[in-house]
């Protein structure tokens, strides 16, 4: 029976430390003028750092990236997975997020552009339990291929796409991304009414992306 166990212990498959790869994609499109790219990066770098988020990542062993994009051909990785084994790691990719330059301005909004620029990216943290695209946007898409065109790829690939709304009052943005964009199992969208609104609302929409299905209101502490 001894021989056996260990048999079983030397065939059987590594289990994965790493719970998400989690890639963030910051709109900086043309309606995101300069104070607003900023309530977007020092909101996302305050959010990481938030106890509770902070807590999340950890304990997940999470791989993070951190994506900028606007139209067409205007997509860039800015910063490369990042493993998170401790707070120390967190506080230097917030960091980061918080200094890196705005790549681009003036340009219109290819949300699909960005999803296909994410997914292949996904290839390298292949270890990881769940992929998972956090988009962010002010503006439905109004160049480039269309997000749901690329569903059937993320369907194969295992890629889940949320969303973090910041809503136009001039349309119901959240009901696009919710029919248009978002996919996967768990796929969900947080609205932030205003770009004054962001900083909270990354907040619960980074613990939950992390905690699923873990309820929020039961367990994220402000």
């Amino acid at each position: 029976m001894k021989g056996f166990l260990t048999s079983l212990l030397l065939t059987a498959p590594a289990a994965s430390a790493c719970d998400i790869a989690l890639m963030l994609a910051v709109d900086v499109s043309g309606s995101v003028d300069g104070d607003e790219y900023r309530i977007q990066m020092d909101g996302l770098a305050a959010a990481l750092t938030h106890r509770s988020v902070m807590g999340a990542l950890v304990e997940a062993d999470a791989q993070i990236a951190l994506m900028q994009w606007t139209g067409t051909g205007r997509q860039s990785v800015v910063i490369s997975w990042t493993e998170i084994t401790s707070p120390d790691d967190v506080h230097a990719f917030a960091f980061a997020v918080a200094t890196t330059p705005r790549l681009w301005e003036d340009f219109s909004t290819a949300v699909g552009e960005a999803i296909a620029l994410a997914l292949p990216y996904f290839s390298i943290v292949e270890d990881c339990e769940r992929h998972v695209i956090d988009i962010s946007g002010d503006g439905i898409s109004n160049e480039g291929i269309a997000p749901r065109d690329l569903w059937p790829e993320l369907a194969a690939a295992g890629v889940t796409v949320n969303a973090m709304v910041i809503e136009d009052d001039s349309f119901d943005l959240s009901g696009w991304y919710e029919s248009s964009v978002i996919t996967g199992p768990g796929a969900f969208a947080v609205t932030a009414n205003s770009f004054e609104e962001y900083p909270e609302q990354i907040i619960r929409k980074l613990y939950r992306e992390l905690t699923q299905p873990i309820a929020l209101s039961d367990n994220f502490s402000q």
